[in-house]
C-alpha cells in the first residue's frame, strides 16, 4: 500500500485558522496534542505540547500531525522550519560540496559554506495506547521528506539537515536514510543538562 493511501499529514494552520471553535479551531487541536506521549525522548513531547503551536504562529516552524486514513488516530507529527546552516569544507565529500557551492557562500576566513536549507526539526511517534507500533520511523520520515519536496519544488533549494542524540541506533536510523554527518554541536535544553547533538544532512 502506498504511504499516502495509509496516513494523512495535517498542517496545524488548518486547526488554528479556525481561531476558537471548539469542535475544529485551536481549542481541538489542544486536545489532540495532549494525547500525545514520548517516554523516549521527552523533548520531543515538550515541544509539541508547549512550543510548536507559538512556533508556527510566528513562522519560526510548521507542525505537521500525522493521523491514521483507516482509524483517524494520531500517530505522530513532524517539524520543518528554514534555518541558516554552515557547513565545514573538510566535513564533507567533494560531490556534496561541488552541489552545495551552488546555494552557498563560501567564507575562506572559516574555510565554510553558509546556506539556507530545510530542518527537520522534530520527529517523533505517538506512543499513547501503543500508535508507534502503527508508522514505522522510516514512514514518518518520508512524510515529512514529500511536504520539503513540495517546498522545494515551489522555492528551490537542495539541503535538508537535522540533529539528532549521539546514539548509534538513532543515527543508524538516518544513515539507513541517506543522511550523513557533517558536524556537531553541543546544545542544552529545559528537561536536560548540556548535551551533543549530532548534525547530518542530505540533499534533495
Amino acid at each position: 500500500m502506498l504511504i499516502k493511501d495509509k496516513y494523512i499529514k495535517i498542517n496545524i494552520r488548518e486547526y488554528l485558522a479556525l481561531g476558537a471553535d471548539d469542535d475544529a479551531g485551536e481549542p481541538a487541536l489542544d486536545r489532540l496534542l495532549s494525547e500525545f506521549s514520548c517516554p523516549k525522548n521527552p523533548d520531543v513531547e515538550y515541544f509539541l505540547k508547549n512550543n510548536c503551536v507559538e512556533f508556527t504562529k510566528k513562522n519560526q516552524s510548521v507542525t505537521y500531525l500525522v493521523m491514521s486514513m483507516e482509524k483517524g488516530e494520531f500517530l505522530g507529527y513532524f517539524t520543518i522550519a528554514l534555518k541558516p546552516l554552515t557547513v565545514r569544507d573538510e566535513m564533507v565529500s567533494n560531490t556534496v560540496k561541488r552541489k552545495i557551492k551552488r546555494v552557498s557562500e563560501f567564507d575562506s576566513q572559516t574555510n565554510s559554506y553558509t546556506m539556507s536549507a530545510y530542518l527537520i526539526a522534530q520527529l517523533g511517534k505517538n506512543y499513547t495506547d501503543g500508535r508507534n507500533k502503527e508508522i514505522t520511523g522510516t514512514e514518518l520520515l518520508e512524510l515529512a521528506w514529500s511536504v520539503i519536496e513540495d517546498m522545494q519544488y515551489r522555492g528551490g533549494g537542495m539541503v535538508v539537515f537535522l540533529e539528532a542524540n549521539n546514539e548509534e541506533k538513532l543515527l543508524s536510523f538516518y544513515r539507513d536514510n541517506k543522511f550523513r554527518q557533517f558536524d556537531t554541536r553541543l546544545t542544552a535544553s529545559k528537561e536536560a543538562e548540556p548535551h551533543e547533538l549530532v548534525q547530518l544532512l542530505r540533499l534533495l
